[in-house]
């Protein structure tokens, strides 16, 4: 911002008071702080999705580590009953 002077920052507070009046005035300033407060809370929530939060160390039992292939089953067959492969799909 430019380097304003005293009567630049009156003059711009008068016409903010002129636009808004003085029974509007309060209510705006009040809706600008919520406004900004519900802002900070976004960013600050959206900068912890991000990963930018320390990582999270991850542990795992002696079971878990032993025998991984132990809790693998194989995909159960399915019959292919696609057309054109051989099968009888009248």
């Amino acid at each position: 911002m430019a380097n304003l002077k005293p009567i630049e920052i009156i003059l711009i507070l008068a016409v903010i008071l002129l636009l808004f009046g003085a029974k509007r005035l309060p209510d705006a300033a009040r809706g600008l702080g919520r406004s900004l407060r519900i802002f900070k809370s976004e960013v600050k929530a959206a900068q912890d999705d991000d990963g930018n939060s320390p990582p999270q160390q991850i542990t795992a039992t002696d079971d878990e580590v032993s025998s991984p292939t132990s809790n693998v089953t194989p995909p159960a067959s399915q019959p292919n009953n696609t057309p054109g492969t051989g099968t009888n799909d009248r």
